[in-house]
């Protein structure tokens, strides 16, 4: 509905419409009254629906790659190539995961088959770089691969996608597809190669994905590309593949799902994104959080909350790490479709800037560089951010809040609070719950200080791709933007 003001106008140039063409204008022309029409219903139509208009979304998609789930399913992978008429595989793999038992099943799949060559990448850097990113391009450029598998975590997978993108656009820089503004944000127009992902941390969801992360060192922030074109043929969810998982990569990896659903779930409707796509390929992988989307995120989060604590006390439970591999699946089939936004958004400076900054090496993790890891990155602010977000969808916060307090949304201690204070008592239990997996406790704890906060937001501005589907935040690139972003950093100092 209109303004008063806006209402009364439109009114008036109708009236002026009429008017022009009515009897008592008899004295003037038939075609000068036709005219003096045409120019008034014009003025409507120009103040109706302006020429530069935005246009909001009116359509979502829902795309996801398919998935094969079970024990011991990464043996089939030999078969799969074989039936895809694979000519040549590029294996990538990291150097840990290459002298663990997923990499040797699946090796020994590719060698069962008969004249099915291939070749192992196995330099895959944890958190890559965009260096990292060219050298593996460069490998696989040298290669004619037909195909491509991805045996490890997201690292492992997303490099996978992206020598598979670098390997048809065969003379592109990285830097074409990167998400603008960083990047130039190009359409991928033509098919990629057959990719099978294979993964061996309950975490990134990458498996189900058209999005692949790295490191912009040179700008102490992470990005990446978001498209479908992307994503796996198929994802092979093996629950055998983290049996050898430590227990701090069990952890950070689940708080990866679990931020993938609350993220997903409370991205703003994607009725709501602007503008509208010229062209469907131009419509974007994360679009806004919509009904098919909304499904798998809120499957993935009760079960994130209900088993990832189990891990963290005893990663040898069968059962848990089931169902935090099928819920790393699920949640990237929400965020996939749907998005994520603020806590991922402001991880990307805070694992980026502590290579040059407070070089925190995070217990539990066999590298030998400083390492923020992404899911622990992402919870650091989750419960400033959620209690500046909760309300723009009280109800959506309301079902998180009944989650993480074990209960529904109907108990009496959930209805009673009023929608004002859900913020407040989601904080509580966000916090409660990181706390009770050993998360470190806001950013002060892994060496970040008020005085870093203004770096940490002009890290974070940049990130348009998720930013711009956070709910509350107003104009993003504006004044405010910057001030909510830096109150939630501030208040992500210590919790």
């Amino acid at each position: 509905m209109a303004p008063p003001a806006a209402r009364s106008t439109i009114f008036r140039l109708i009236n002026a419409a009429q008017h022009s063409a009515c009897p008592c204008h008899g004295c003037r022309s038939a075609a000068h009254n036709h005219g003096h029409q045409a120019m008034a219903l014009n003025q409507l139509r120009k103040f109706a629906t302006p020429v530069n208009a935005v246009e909001k979304e009116y359509a979502f998609e829902v795309a996801a790659s398919n998935l094969r789930f079970g024990e011991g399913v990464t043996r089939e992978v030999g078969m799969d190539l074989k039936n895809m008429k694979a000519r040549k595989v590029g294996v990538f793999t990291d150097p840990v995961v290459a002298k663990l038992k997923p990499m040797k099943t699946a090796l020994e799949s590719l060698q069962s088959q008969e004249d099915l060559p291939f070749e192992v990448y196995d330099q895959v850097v944890a958190e890559p770089t965009e260096d990292s990113w060219r050298n593996a391009i460069a490998w696989a450029r040298k290669h004619d691969f037909s195909h491509f598998l991805a045996v490890g975590g997201g690292s492992v997978i997303d490099t996978a996608k992206t020598a598979n993108l670098f390997t048809i656009y065969n003379d592109a820089d990285l830097m074409d597809f990167v998400n603008a503004p960083i990047g130039k944000g190009l359409p991928i127009t033509q098919s990629l190669r057959p990719l099978i992902a294979v993964p061996t941390t309950a975490g990134t969801g990458s498996e189900t994905t058209g999005t692949a992360i790295f490191d912009v060192t040179s700008r102490s922030f992470k990005t990446g590309i978001a498209n479908r074109a992307l994503k796996p043929v198929l994802g092979v969810v093996d629950t055998e593949n983290t049996e050898s998982c430590p227990t701090a990569v069990h952890i950070s990896a689940g708080l990866d799902v679990l931020f993938h659903s609350l993220e997903s779930y409370t991205a703003i409707p994607y009725t709501e994104r602007t503008p509208r796509p010229a062209n469907p390929i131009l419509r974007p992988a994360y679009q806004g959080s919509n009904p098919v989307a909304d499904i798998f995120s809120m499957w993935a989060l009760r079960t994130t909350v209900k088993y990832l604590p189990r891990i963290a006390k005893d990663r040898e439970d069968h059962e848990a790490r089931s169902q935090m591999l099928l819920a790393a699946s699920f949640a990237g089939i929400g965020f996939g479709n749907a998005g994520v936004h603020l806590c991922h958004g402001m991880s990307y400076p805070i694992s980026g800037l502590n290579k040059k900054g407070p070089k925190y090496k995070h217990p539990g993790y066999l590298v030998d560089h400083p390492i923020i890891p992404h899911g622990v990155s992402v919870a650091l602010t989750g419960p400033a951010v959620f209690q500046f977000t909760a309300p723009s969808s009280p109800d959506r916060h309301r079902e998180a809040l009944a989650i993480f307090n074990h209960t529904t949304v109907t108990d009496p201690s959930i209805t009673s609070i009023p929608d004002s204070e859900i913020g407040a008592h989601l904080y509580e239990s966000i916090a409660r719950f990181l706390d009770g997996l050993g998360v470190p406790r806001g950013l002060k704890a892994v060496g970040y200080g008020k005085d870093d906060v203004a770096m940490l937001v002009e890290g974070t501005l940049p990130q348009r791709r998720v930013l711009d589907l956070a709910p509350n935040i107003g104009d993003v690139v504006g004044e405010d933007g910057r001030e909510h972003l830096t109150r939630i950093m501030e208040a992500s100092l210590e919790y």
